[in-house]
């Protein structure tokens, strides 16, 4: 394993050295680095110090290997000082790279990762209701958002989830009319979503009707959308769903001791609630994750307290649940600061942004700053995962139909084993192979940034950077791209290939 790693580690550098002396090499030539300087005032010395400055005297050639030098101290200290050069403008490419690589990891980590789960999830489900109404609508919604272009997808979502929206929240009011709307769109969406005889679909519709109407209506009486809030009775209902989906997807309805536990935690959750509030008011994200990490084991303690044939089902049942509930504390927290972000004079009651990523002049404690975090990523993270989850739903849907096809699942379900084990231990698994993949190059990818994404939404990250540079006629800032999103896909790719041998025991990594 250790001998297969080093090879690939020196097959990467290799293409990493001739991909960057390509790239390099195009860029220099693709113009004039001097062109804007032709015809200004004082064009003379200006021209200058911009020659003198990025060294172009020197032949394309060496200039790269000059800067070869400098990345090889990014990239191994020992090697020497890391310099990346300077812009065109005089600034340094590695201050410039840090700021954009911010930016662009925090603009597309949560889309990123909501894509692979939603699109991944919803590609499982369509394949196990394969050919249902289920299946048809996951269908159409996945290609309809893989088909729109995204600076058209964005606008929409300016339109109508933040200027809308934002009106809206001036005065939270509704009709019947608009209530009995969308009630009717939910119901919809529940029965084509259900199986079974057609009874049964039409009565979960109605029952998604009457109780998504009752919620917008309690809502909208409570004000709720000024002053949002979950409180002990929605954490509760919150944790009781949790608790169960993770026994029935982890140990199965039948270990009534692994839900018993994860029931437990949602009540030690609740219990903790109050005196959570005081050490939640300081905030900061490191008390936050220690929470989260202390939630978490004392769910894991729960469940192994419960004890049971298989205390390890009831571990991961708690210690999951835990956690979630936790979050849900979190949140709940989150709500309580937002009458007071709403009011703020940089907010003026219209929360949700439109562009950058935070308010300009915005002050305020943690959980002011995660709110005002949290409304600007709000709109290019539904548009990144939107566009994202179509290629993702139909992998994971074709593969995962393959799987359930194969020899071992009919064995399985022949030997009695059941549809819940069949499908999360013997199918889910290997249906991830071809994900892995798929998963490596589209963090390889975004890293590099979104540039239509970033253009709208007025985030100045890696893609901004690139296409800036291009047009200037820059090759360091452009090297400097190459180089940080070479580097990432590659050793995602690496990590691909080592994860097929943990999903799949058949695929061995030889030396």
């Amino acid at each position: 394993m250790i001998s297969y790693i080093l090879r690939r580690l020196v097959t990467a550098v290799l293409i990493l050295f001739g991909a960057s002396f390509i790239v390099y090499m195009m860029t220099a030539f693709s113009g004039d680095p001097l062109g804007d300087l032709y015809g200004v005032p004082n064009s003379e010395r200006l021209i200058a110090a911009r020659v003198e400055a990025l060294n172009l005297d020197t032949p394309p050639v060496l200039r790269y290997f000059d800067w070869l030098g400098g990345a090889l101290g990014c990239l191994a200290p020992f090697a020497g000082t890391c310099d990346l050069g300077v812009t065109v403008e005089g600034q340094q490419v590695t201050t410039l790279l840090a700021g954009a690589m911010a930016q662009t990891i925090l603009l597309v980590t949560a889309g990123t990762v909501l894509a692979i789960v939603i699109g991944i999830t919803l590609g499982i489900v369509s394949a196990l209701r394969q050919y249902s109404g289920l299946d048809y609508g996951v269908t159409f919604f996945t290609f309809l958002c893989f088909s729109l272009p995204s600076f058209w997808l964005a606008v929409l979502l300016k339109e109508f989830v933040a200027i809308s929206f934002n009106n809206f929240l001036l005065d939270p009011v509704a009709s019947w009319a608009t209530i009995l709307a969308l009630a009717a769109l939910v119901g919809l969406g529940w029965y084509v979503a259900s199986f079974g005889a057609r009874r049964t679909r039409l009565l979960l519709g109605l029952a998604g009707f009457v109780l998504t109407a009752a919620v917008l209506w309690f809502l909208l009486a409570t004000n709720w959308f000024q002053q949002p809030a979950l409180g002990i009775p929605l954490i509760g209902l919150t944790g009781m769903l949790v608790a169960v989906v993770a026994t029935f997807l982890l140990a199965g309805l039948r270990n009534r001791r692994a839900l018993r536990a994860g029931l437990a935690t949602v009540a030690a959750g609740l219990v903790l609630y109050f005196p959570l509030q005081a050490v939640l008011a300081g905030g900061g994200l490191p008390r936050v994750l220690l929470l989260l990490v202390a939630m978490g084991a004392l769910g894991a303690g729960i469940g192994w307290a419960f004890g049971g044939h298989d205390r390890g089902q009831g571990v991961r049942v708690a210690a999951i649940t835990g956690v979630l509930v936790m979050g849900l504390v979190v949140l709940d927290r989150f709500m309580q600061a937002w009458p007071e972000y709403l009011d703020h004079g940089r907010i003026r009651g219209r929360p949700i942004a439109t562009a950058g990523s935070t308010t300009p002049g915005m002050s305020g404690d943690f959980w002011m700053t995660g709110l005002d975090l949290f409304t600007h990523l709000l709109l290019p993270t539904i548009a990144l995962t939107l566009l994202a989850l179509a290629s993702y739903s139909r992998y994971s849907r074709a593969s995962m139909l393959e799987i359930m096809n194969q020899d071992y699942v009919r064995t399985a379900r022949a030997k009695g084993v059941s549809e819940r084990s069949v499908v999360t231990r013997h199918a889910f698994r290997n249906a991830l192979i071809p994900l892995a993949t798929l998963v490596a190059y589209d963090i390889g990818a975004l890293i590099g940034g979104a540039i239509i994404t970033e253009q709208v939404f007025a985030f100045t990250g890696m893609g901004q950077l690139f296409v800036s540079s291009v047009h200037n006629v820059d090759p360091n800032p452009v090297m400097g791209v190459f180089l940080v999103t070479g580097i990432v896909a590659m050793v995602f790719n690496l990590v691909a290939d080592l994860v097929y041998s943990v999903l799949d025991p058949r695929v061995r990594v030889k030396a």
